[in-house]
């Protein structure tokens, strides 16, 4: 109950505390103006102390109330601009890799754009990090259209790809596995390499031109050559610059997943029909 009903109560029922000693009064012809004054006065201090007492744990009540509202409100709007953040963090790498394409596209023709992407949201459950792998379980499978070779994204970046799935749950080969080996390219100078995971949480790029011009903070994405990422998806920066060892900074942050989107580009479709399609082997 709202403190502004409590009070109109409690006023309701002096008023028709006045009007019954009224009342009594005209009964025992007593009906003096100053009398009535005087009671009308009495009932009034009467009852004003104890509006106040009533008050009080009412007034405690809704300032819990709008405490926990106000929480709730604060839970939902922190929600909502986390999701929207994560909304315009996929647009502006979406936007800024479209610069580029089509800088590079500008004088060709024929040019077919990729498919549209789809993904599902999924719950990482478990983690495997040791001398031999890195790898997640996500709480989704080929229940919700997950397939090998899907690409896995974190608010950020690429964190790895579809290595396994089953029916409820997939499990997702990070970019710093030993085994994951991604084509990606350097946005400044278009230098082509490789990210090769090395079982540390700093990849390292490989097969790079000997003359490569690199600087600490190149951004580096996908380049999408074999086809198993798209161009464009962010991967990380340059963390240091030496022979033979150059690291890569991932932007997702592999060590505090907790959801992942998996993202269908139509490739891993592709992928599975080249491995089937062989072609005939002809004899004499």
């Amino acid at each position: 109950m709202h403190l502004s009903n409590i009070r109109l109560l409690v006023k309701k029922f002096a008023i028709v505390l006045l009007f019954l000693s009224a009342f009594v009064m005209m009964l025992v012809n007593k009906t003096d103006t100053v009398i009535i004054e005087k009671t009308s006065s009495v009932a009034t201090d009467v009852v004003s102390p104890l509006i106040d007492v009533l008050v009080i744990p009412a007034r405690a009540l809704a300032g819990v109330y709008d405490y926990f509202r106000e929480l709730k409100q604060i839970h939902e709007d922190n929600n909502r601009l986390r999701e929207e953040n994560r909304q315009l963090v996929m647009m502006s790498n979406h936007a800024r890799a479209l610069e580029i394409e089509n800088k590079l596209l500008s004088n060709l023709l024929n040019y077919t754009p990729p498919p549209e992407a789809t993904y599902v949201t999924a719950r990482v459950i478990a983690e495997e990090g040791n001398a031999f792998s890195h790898s997640l379980i996500a709480y989704t499978g080929g229940s919700k259209n997950v397939k090998k070779g899907q690409v896995v994204l974190s608010d950020n970046g690429v964190i790895g790809r579809i290595e396994q799935v089953g029916k409820m749950y997939s499990k997702i080969i990070l970019i710093t596995d030993i085994n994951s080996k991604i084509p990606v390219i350097v946005e400044r100078t278009r230098v082509r390499g490789i990210l090769s995971g090395d079982n540390t949480s700093i990849p390292k790029l490989v097969f790079i031109p000997l003359d490569a011009e690199l600087s600490i903070g190149d951004r580096v994405v996908t380049s999408g050559v074999a086809g198993v990422f798209p161009p464009g998806l962010p991967i990380g920066k340059v963390s240091s610059v030496e022979k033979n060892n150059i690291k890569i900074k991932t932007f997702g942050n592999l060590d505090r997943l907790e959801y992942v989107k998996i993202v269908d580009y139509g490739l891993a479709d592709m992928l599975q029909q080249e491995e089937i399609i062989q072609p005939e082997q002809t004899g004499e």
